[in-house]
């Protein structure tokens, strides 16, 4: 702090400025265009900065409502940063939103997202529609088109016409179906869902089954893992569940494989 504070003179006014051989180097030229030939977030090409991103969300409609799911892993290319990260924005009381990409870009816009419905819910003293709160969030990152964003959320609610679901990316895509996954680890969960969802599900059975998706894809994905985060969105409004570690499941769902000691059961080579 001494040798950046000796740096510093007082002028005439007392106020603080720089030395003038004190510089920074600034982006050339327009920002999105540099953005553009130096970035990359699909992979398509060779590029200065590449996105590296993995986790698993999902979220399908079923008879009593709307059922969302995540991991919690967050990783930096082949670094597991951290297994505790929550990738469901609670944006109102009825409604919710997933976070699959960058965790900065996900984090950011599902804020924006939410103060714009709460604007609109002081506006119009309501709550805003899954369909108007997506559109808004399309709207929004449409600006941003080509800027090197990387975003695949879900927004998933209640609102007058019963459960919605709908998935916006970064790209300003806006799509609405009964069943989403995004994600490194998606391809693993549909695998899942595709063999067993049906829309006429009860709660208990959509919770397995969101359950063993997300298990599924944190063993086949190394960019997945950490807890199974689970909520039911239904006309009451949102009801969050118990987390639910990957590991534990493990053994959950592979009964005949048991835990033993290595100490217990010493290697033994056979001589040839």
């Amino acid at each position: 702090m001494n040798s950046i504070a000796n740096e510093l003179t007082e002028n005439k006014t007392g106020e603080l400025k720089l030395y003038k051989e004190l510089e920074f180097e600034l982006v050339p030229g327009d920002n999105l265009s540099f953005v553009q030939q130096v970035a990359d977030v699909k992979s398509e090409r060779n590029a200065l900065i590449k996105a590296a991103h993995g986790t698993t969300t999902l979220a399908f409609k079923f008879r009593e409502g709307v059922l969302v799911a995540t991991d919690s892993r967050a990783t930096m290319g082949n670094v597991i940063a951290s297994q505790e990260v929550k990738k469901v924005i609670e944006i109102n009381d009825r409604l919710l939103g997933t976070m699959a990409g960058g965790a900065a870009d996900c984090s950011y816009w599902g804020r924006v997202l939410g103060m714009e419905c709460r604007l609109y819910q002081l506006r119009n003293k309501k709550l805003i529609s899954v369909a108007a709160a997506s559109k808004i969030l399309a709207n929004v990152v449409y600006r941003y088109k080509g800027s090197g964003l990387s975003m695949g959320m879900m927004v998933a609610g209640w609102d007058d016409k019963g459960p919605g679901l709908y998935y916006v990316d970064s790209d300003a895509q806006r799509l609405t179906n009964d069943l989403f996954s995004v994600g490194s680890g998606s391809t693993f969960a549909y695998g899942v869902l595709d063999a067993h969802y049906k829309y006429d599900m009860g709660l208990e059975e959509a919770k397995d089954l969101a359950r063993r998706a997300i298990y599924h894809a944190t063993h086949r994905d190394a960019y997945s893992g950490g807890i199974v985060r689970m909520y039911w969105v239904n006309k009451d409004g949102w009801v969050a569940y118990p987390l639910e570690d990957v590991s534990e499941l493990y053994y959950q769902y592979h009964p005949e494989i048991e835990i033993t000691n290595a100490a217990d059961s010493p290697l033994t080579v056979n001589a040839a």
